[in-house]
């Protein structure tokens, strides 16, 4: 049995290939695994994020892949082509993080009517949901265009989530107006959207091409082109949740708002333009949010089952806009595949477009 991978180099992310990996026959999985054909998976300028920060957050042990190679992490969804394990059936589907293959085995650990997780030893040392596998055949929020919707955006909207309850629990640090660069990505609207809900004005930063997408969201106060960044009031104080990365950017917002500047939180790397020295700068230091601490903070505080509530209902909240702003994109095939992740590389997907992907024929 083998399975088609397709893999980046680890310092070079613009070579790329597919390559094969064998994969033990439907007699011959260990005892309590399961394989599963990886058959929908979404890409997005996100998963850009998990390569270049692929070493520093452990993403590449997530999936094996030949020396120097890396296999980019995706939320997808799979199905059960073959089991050891006495309770979960042939034919089960799983919605989770999984690797941009046709074919993945899953040692299943924790199994629930719910969900279920991988034990394999590779797997362990990461965040836990990045080894949690739901349980979906049957649920409609899963089927259809929900699913696709799951897929591509329910993972980053977690993170606006909680991004958006870190700031809330800090009081936005005294700021009442928050800017979000690359204002376009799925993960910064989603944010907007839930600090617009509760208040606050919005400031998205943007580039010019996609200022029209961004300002048509509607949960965006203003919409600001990055070459229009001095032109903003700086006599009051601000927050700055940066999704783009860029080190030129970061220093000229700072020098602007000087001690204005109350909360700086790095987030993501759309624009892969971060210097490795960027030096002293005015206001908040920059800081890494790191999602996995504030899960299992609020996990904490909030108790079983606190977070799944709240997000639930901020989710139900948000699926409105999707329907009306996005577009969902399919495409099959290892050359579709290739296609889309060098576009999404380079910035050249539109914003309103969101990528499904199989490398199934």
């Amino acid at each position: 049995m083998t399975s088609i991978d397709f893999v980046v180099a680890k310092n070079d992310l613009d070579q790329c290939k597919v390559v094969t990996t064998e994969l033990p026959g439907a007699d011959a999985l260990p005892p309590d695994a399961l394989l599963v054909k990886v058959d929908r998976f979404a890409f997005t300028a996100n998963n850009i994020t998990y390569a270049v920060m692929g070493d520093e957050l452990k993403y590449w042990q997530l999936f094996p892949a030949p020396n120097g190679f890396g296999n980019i992490p995706v939320w997808g969804f799979g199905e059960v082509v073959a089991s050891s394990h006495p309770n979960i059936a042939v034919g089960e589907r799983l919605f989770g993080y999984f690797p941009m293959a046709t074919h993945l085995v899953i040692e299943a650990t924790d199994v629930s009517k719910r969900g279920l997780r991988d034990g394999a030893a590779h797997r362990q040392g990461v965040a836990p949901v990045y080894n949690a596998y739901a349980r979906v055949s049957g649920d409609p929020a899963y089927a259809g265009r929900k699913g696709d919707y799951q897929a591509l955006l329910r993972p980053l909207f977690m993170l606006s989530f909680l991004v958006d309850d870190f700031l809330a629990e800090n009081n936005d640090f005294g700021a009442r107006t928050v800017l979000l660069s690359s204002a376009s990505s799925k993960t910064a609207f989603g944010l907007a959207h839930m600090l617009h809900v509760r208040g606050r004005k919005v400031i998205g930063l943007t580039s010019a091409g996609n200022s029209g997408f961004v300002s048509s969201l509607g949960c965006y106060d203003e919409v600001v082109t990055y070459d229009r960044i001095a032109s903003l009031p700086s006599d009051a104080p601000v927050a700055f949740v940066d999704m783009a990365g860029n080190s030129a950017l970061r220093a000229g917002l700072h020098q602007h708002f000087g001690d204005r500047m109350k909360c700086s939180v790095r987030v993501g790397l759309t624009h892969r333009a971060t210097e490795p020295d960027e030096g002293e700068l005015p206001g908040a230091k920059p800081r890494w949010f790191f999602a996995p601490d504030q899960i299992r903070k609020r996990a904490k505080e909030w108790g079983p089952g606190g977070i799944e509530q709240r997000f639930g209902a901020a989710w139900s909240g948000f699926v409105p806009l999707l329907e009306r702003s996005l577009t969902v994109v399919e495409s099959r095939g290892p050359d579709a595949v290739r296609q889309v992740f060098l576009d999404t590389l380079k910035g050249r997907i539109p914003p309103e477009q969101g990528h499904m992907l199989s490398l199934l024929g």
